[in-house]
């Protein structure tokens, strides 16, 4: 359970302090990647879920530089997955949970995020929402006059694109085309932000964004390299942390005596 939380050298030094009895740090990581990690379901309907991406650094030959790969992370109410390499181990995932007849999907711009949604329920079961804070970051992003980025912030919280689109019809500026384009991608993704927060949902992804920096406290503390076949593991154990695994009866039965 410690080395869930932090390096398998600063776990050899804690149990040592804690019990007296010492396990190396290499003799921790052993251990986690021979122990089975359980995929936690959830017991509970799960109405909205967010998708984001992290990062992890791969160990690589000496004298070369450092590569970075991307993994996919999940919040499903609150229940986490991570998947390295992937992305139809999270789908599979997902669609073990007890889904809503319609459930609220929520992401950023990403494509890849999308088409994991795509994936994993019908057209008809997903409520698509673009993330509101990150929409209003590509919105300021744009730059130029204050009082139209009011206008339009004010109009995409509404839902309406298409007077969104309006404001900025004969601007010429790469920003103003990249955004437009980003909004018209996504149109469909954007519904009338206001009421859905007065009817209490959830209008940011900002839940799977913290999921992201929980793997990060792991998997990316200071000088942490990874084997490229140690990594699916490493996300395994982190979210079986987060997910309380280890506080649960099921971890302790199955603790070998």
């Amino acid at each position: 359970m410690v080395s869930a939380s932090e390096s398998y050298a600063r776990t050899e030094a804690n149990i040592a302090e804690l019990t007296g009895i010492k396990i190396s740090h290499s003799s921790q990581q052993r251990l986690v990647q021979r122990q089975e990690f359980p995929e936690i379901t959830t017991t509970e309907t799960v109405e909205e879920m967010s998708i984001d991406g992290g990062k992890v650094r791969l160990r690589t030959e000496k004298g070369k530089k450092c590569e970075w790969k991307d993994y996919k992370a999940v919040n499903a109410q609150g229940t986490v997955a991570a998947y390295f390499l992937n992305n139809q181990g999270l789908v599979d995932w997902v669609q073990k949970q007890p889904l809503a007849e319609i459930f609220s999907c929520l992401g950023d711009g990403h494509d890849g995020i999308w088409n994991l949604f795509a994936a994993i329920a019908p057209s008809g079961q997903r409520f698509e929402i673009l993330d509101w804070y990150h929409l209003k970051e590509h919105l300021y992003a744009v730059g130029g006059s204050l009082r139209r980025l009011g206008k339009a912030e004010d109009l995409l919280w509404q839902g309406d694109v298409e007077q969104t689109i309006n404001l900025f019809a004969g601007c010429t500026s790469k920003r103003v085309i990249n955004f437009l384009a980003y909004l018209r991608s996504h149109c469909h993704r954007i519904p009338e932000y206001g009421y859905l927060q007065k009817q209490g949902l959830t209008i940011g992804s900002g839940s799977v964004e913290s999921t992201i920096k929980q793997l990060g406290r792991r998997v990316k503390i200071s000088g942490a390299q990874w084997l490229r076949d140690n990594v699916a593991q490493v996300l395994k154990h982190r979210c079986a942390y987060l997910n309380g695994y280890f506080y649960s009866p099921m971890y302790f039965y199955s603790v070998p005596n």
